[in-house]
């Protein structure tokens, strides 16, 4: 068997006979000599939907970022270049997992050119042998010249370095400013036209950036286009992360750009251009100057040394004319620059340079010389706005995926309006008519990726549910159930679509999805008091955990303990069927502390309740086994989590909160096991319980038996 070079879930991408694209998740497995991919993950001699063999004449190709039903995901292209046909497409919601497997996919075929490239110098000597030609070189002049030929080609194919696709690169007339060297646009010859890039002048420092203006003025431009100007700064983030949160035209966009109010995709070109649709907000006096919208071409591309480079210039769009209410104004030059600078302290650091080169059009730009500059220099300071981003965000700096964009609707933007119209049918570099045979044909989307791994993930269960049948009336709880609203003092079970969990594709897009159903029934609730703690309530004679015993059932046992001068006990019971061997519960009942206490997960909820009280419980997940500390109990058939609020200064949080008004108001609670792996989403519920303004006085005390069973 090959060795495993590399693995793990990634999106199957193409297009179907009809035209339409799809993605489906599937499991790829690189292997020393072979690309392959699997409906689920690979176990034992399972076959693979489709295979490719991988040798010297294998290539990888970037294809950029395509869009499917408004999600953009990052394409990889693997094929033979004896056999263009025969591929496989493969794409990532996030640009860096993309790269890794690029990375590695290229390292396999070195290896294996390395070794073509060994196996034929030692078939070469063998025909030196046979030709005759001795050790001293005495052969004939064509004899040499074949020698120097073959040993100009071994060393061209050990050179040779896999081709990165970056589309036909950048269109007509776009100005790459990235490239300082260049004295001249590119693809234009107008001798007008030809000036240096590299003399700038430092302007001011505002917000912590550099702002520089350009020193020469190209004549060419009319008057009222600004002179460029750039802002460089730096992000304590990757350069993929920023890349991504550059290229997003979503909600996220108003949290570092403030001159940003809407974008959206008229065109797809190729992978790597984009004709693009953006308003700005630029605040300055709008009850006197209309707004200004842009239509332009934005070019991306990596380069060989991990930075990014961004490129606009506006363009004129059969789809996108002028809109009502908006001037229409002209970027000459523009982008980002992204490159990768030394860490320091350890911490990641990347410079960001911005310019922009533009006409706001309109009466304004000549009545008040200052508007231009002030709206400039708003779009400039983006980049403050992504450094202060990146600084107030989590440790991990990758956003989850290459946000939405949605595209613009033919209804939004008129194109009865004449005006030169530019054709870029013969730039798109058409994504591959792939069929989709080898597939299962009834799978569309990647949430349908459930069914191969239900039998590996007991949390995902049918909606036909035998529990439903359960006899409640065997179970008793000293705390009653009343179903009515406005009851005192009982418990009921809400709705699980209340609460919000971990979707399939949280591992991406951190997607919370409505819970549904849990997958254990609550049958009964507890509600004691003693003087002292009371731990492992299972072993009470004849309590919920004992009948679900008897009917072959698996209770899952919640403790909550209060701790005061009067201790509380809090019991809930959730049964279900017996354990499923493999499941992500069978892992949890019967894995260590340290694995429970990693995954057992709180979401509290006040339905009914002062807005304080309630925006300060929030819906907000805990797991409880980092919060307080959990004793764990394992019984025969059962689990018993004894969770003691009382141990921690969270009590003073947002637990102690939610039993602190637990008897004058509604609360929620869901209890679920936390998911974070592709196999183990989506998220399912355990269970839930709503408890109505509890009444200390009803409270017992338990006779509980002498602790003998414990894990």
């Amino acid at each position: 068997m090959s060795k495993v070079v590399y693995e793990g879930w990634m999106v199957r991408f193409g297009r179907r006979r009809i035209g339409r694209s799809f993605i489906h998740m599937r499991y790829f497995v690189l292997e020393t000599r072979v690309l392959a991919y699997y409906k689920r993950k690979s176990l034992g001699n399972m076959v693979p939907i489709k295979t490719l063999f991988i040798d010297g004449n294998c290539r990888v190709e970037d294809r950029g970022l395509k869009i499917h039903h408004g999600h953009m995901v990052y394409v990889l292209c693997v094929y033979n270049k004896k056999d263009k046909y025969h591929r496989i497409m493969m794409a990532a919601f996030n640009i860096q997992e993309a790269l890794v497997w690029k990375e590695k996919i290229e390292s396999v075929i070195d290896q294996q050119q390395d070794l073509n490239t060994a196996n034929g110098s030692m078939l070469h000597a063998s025909f030196l042998a046979k030709a005759g030609i001795n050790a001293d070189g005495n052969a004939s002049s064509s004899d040499r010249e074949s020698l120097a030929s073959a040993e100009d080609e071994e060393v061209t194919n050990r050179t040779m370095i896999r081709r990165t696709t970056i589309g036909n690169g950048p269109p007509e007339s776009m100005l790459d400013w990235t490239r300082q060297g260049d004295s001249v646009l590119s693809n234009q010859s107008t001798s007008d036209e030809v000036f240096s890039r590299k003399h700038w002048r430092l302007v001011r420092c505002q917000n912590g950036l550099r702002i520089f203006e350009e020193l020469s003025e190209a004549d060419y431009l009319p008057r009222s286009c600004s002179r460029a100007m750039k802002a460089v700064g730096v992000v304590e983030a990757t350069c993929e992360a920023i890349f991504e949160l550059v290229m997003c035209m979503d909600g996220t966009r108003f949290e570092w750009d403030s001159s940003f109010q809407y974008g959206s995709l008229v065109e797809e070109v190729d992978g790597h251009t984009a004709i693009l649709y953006h308003r700005l907000q630029l605040g300055w006096f709008s009850m006197l100057v209309w707004p200004r919208d842009l239509c332009y071409v934005r070019y991306w591309r990596r380069n060989d040394d991990g930075s990014y480079v961004v490129l606009f210039r506006s363009r004129e769009h059969p789809n996108c004319s002028a809109q009502p209410g908006f001037v229409r104004a002209h970027i000459e030059s523009g982008g980002f620059n992204i490159s990768p600078l030394k860490s320091r302290n350890g911490r990641t650091r990347t410079k960001v340079e911005h310019l922009m080169q533009i006409d706001l059009k309109g009466w304004g730009v000549g009545y008040f010389p200052s508007f231009q500059q002030h709206c400039l220099i708003q779009m400039l300071n983006s980049v403050a706005g992504l450094r202060e981003w990146f600084s107030q965000t989590d440790e991990t700096h990758t956003v989850p995926r290459i946000p939405v964009m949605m595209s613009i609707s033919s209804g939004s933007v008129s194109s009865k309006k004449g005006g030169k119209s530019h054709d870029y049918s013969n730039q798109s570099i058409p994504l591959d008519e792939e069929s989709d045979e080898d597939e299962d044909c009834q799978i569309h989307e990647p949430e349908e990726m459930m069914d191969s791994v239900k039998a590996e993930n007991a949390v995902k269960q049918p909606d036909e549910d035998p529990l439903d049948q359960l006899d409640l009336s065997s179970f008793s709880g000293n705390l009653r159930r009343d179903d009515r609203d406005n009851i005192r003092d009982c418990w009921r079970m809400p709705d699980g679509n209340n609460f919000k969990v971990r979707g399939k594709t949280f591992c991406y897009d951190k997607t919370k999805i409505p819970a549904g159903k849990p997958f254990m029934k609550l049958v009964a609730v507890d509600w004691f008091k003693d003087v002292k703690r009371m731990d492992h309530v299972a072993r009470r004679q004849g309590c919920a955990v004992q009948v679900a015993s008897e009917k072959g059932l698996f209770t899952l046992v919640v403790n909550v303990q209060v701790p005061g001068s009067t201790h509380y006990s809090m019991v809930f019971y959730f049964v279900s069927k017996p354990l499923v061997s493999g499941s992500l519960l069978q892992h949890f009942v019967d894995g260590d502390d340290e694995f429970r206490n990693s995954r057992f997960k709180l979401i509290p909820s006040v339905p009914k309740g002062s807005w304080i009280v309630r925006q300060s419980v929030g819906s907000t997940p805990c797991l409880l086994g980092k919060a307080v500390d959990c004793t764990y109990i394992r019984g025969p058939k059962y689990l018993e989590i004894d969770i003691d609020i009382g141990s921690s200064t969270v009590a003073n949080g947002v637990l102690g909160l939610v039993f602190g008004v637990i008897t004058t108001l509604v609360v929620d609670m869901a209890f679920l096991i936390q998911a974070n792996t592709y196999e183990e989403l989506p998220e399912r519920l355990i269970g839930a319980v709503r408890v109505s303004r509890l009444e200390l006085s009803s409270a017992i005390v338990p006779q509980l038996e002498p602790n003998t069973s414990t894990e």
